[in-house]
């Protein structure tokens, strides 16, 4: 195949255009560059369209999961599971708090937490289980929930990049996010299907949560910037506890609220190239498409093959094909216990998370992309 005078088609690209651009002006000719009432506006809005009570916007969601463990009151020697395979940010929000990841491994199918093998790594020093829904796709947060409510035990999602998708609960859809377990963490990051450049959401239904991490966002001062503005006479703020600069700023919020509204349009059209992606790979051998469980619905924030022994090449020589012909692509997902930075944190085994990124490929999927540049990753990837 020749790639003389093709366009490289990336990974993933940011799908942002003059609505953002003006939305972003707004915010910066107002002269409330930080957080303010378009963060205030976004955090609404947000809530409203995943379902929660409450959403707090932050930095990034490696912030939030970070204020998410502190709040909770996660500490030096307390225990976390969670899954190696993940971005690092999972294992190191765990770290931030002076804790400890527990690992266990994921279901070969799905990429997620295997809820299967949680309770056996609960002991008296586990504070919070952390599954990830990772890719976008959900993870099976009802049987992890039935596990940590035997135990007592708050789960805190990692939702970094799935935002729109959806778990069928008894007969009706309800969107990550709601949240399911007691706190659920978004990601905005340019990789994700909503952007604000970067950035990160909490959601949750407890209002005292929800308090304690709009006070700690701030480096806990104890009234807020927009409560100080709008005082008719002196007030002093003060710092009862030790907190951080986690804030989102209004720019970025103006971005945020303009993607939120296009988001609907978003999905479709990945789901659409997800679609055309999975009925032409399903015939390919050697090469496996995504599985996705009847009972949830993924926002396909990447597309994941698993290349298997039955394939020509192997993984790392296919993704060099896929570049030397204008390609680009990504290895499956980290997995934070090979990192090291983590090196050090005992296990008892991830099997299927070393296969999983070993063997997994990620293909280029984004709202801006044709359906020709599908076809033309599929010609590629066919032997």
């Amino acid at each position: 195949m020749s790639t003389v005078s093709l366009r490289t088609i990336p990974i993933a690209r940011p799908d942002l255009g003059e609505e953002e651009a003006a939305a972003a002006r707004r915010a910066i000719l107002s002269g409330w560059i930080t957080q303010g009432p378009e963060v205030a506006a976004f955090e609404d809005a947000f809530a409203a369209y995943v379902g929660a009570e409450h959403a707090c916007a932050v930095s990034n969601c490696t912030a939030a999961l970070h204020l998410a463990l502190h709040a909770l009151g996660v500490g030096p020697g307390d225990e976390v599971i969670t899954v190696s395979h993940s971005f690092i940010a999972t294992t190191n929000a765990i770290r931030y708090c002076g804790a400890v990841p527990v690992f266990v491994d994921i279901d070969p199918r799905t990429y997620n937490m295997d809820p299967s093998l949680i309770e056996r790594e609960i002991t008296a020093r586990t504070r919070a289980i952390l599954p990830v829904h990772q890719m976008g796709l959900p993870c099976e947060i009802l049987p992890i929930l039935e596990v940590a409510a035997r135990h007592q035990l708050p789960v805190v999602e990692d939702a970094a990049c799935a935002i729109g998708s959806e778990i069928r609960v008894r007969q009706d859809w309800e969107r990550v996010g709601k949240p399911h377990g007691l706190v659920a963490c978004f990601s905005f990051h340019p990789r994700k299907i909503l952007t604000t450049g970067d950035g990160g959401m909490l959601t949750t239904d407890d209002p005292e949560l929800d308090r304690k991490f709009r006070t700690l966002r701030q480096h806990g001062m104890s009234i807020s910037d927009a409560t100080r503005h709008a005082a008719t006479s002196v007030v002093f703020e003060e710092y009862p506890e030790l907190g951080f600069n986690y804030r989102m700023t209004d720019i970025q919020a103006a971005v945020g609220r303009v993607q939120l509204q296009r988001l609907p349009a978003l999905l479709s059209r990945r789901a659409e190239l997800a679609e055309r992606y999975t009925t032409k790979i399903e015939g390919i051998q050697g090469l496996i498409p995504p599985h996705v469980p009847a009972h949830v619905r993924t926002n396909y924030q990447s597309y994941a093959v698993q290349v298997t022994d039955s394939y020509p090449v192997g993984r790392d020589q296919l993704m060099q094909r896929l570049l030397e012909c204008g390609i680009s692509t990504r290895r499956g997902i980290m997995n934070a216990h090979q990192e090291e930075a983590h090196k050090e944190i005992p296990h008892g085994g991830l099997a299927h998370s070393q296969f999983a990124r070993d063997r997994v490929i990620l293909l280029p999927l984004f709202a801006g992309m044709t359906t020709e540049e599908v076809d033309r990753v599929v010609e590629a990837l066919t032997p």
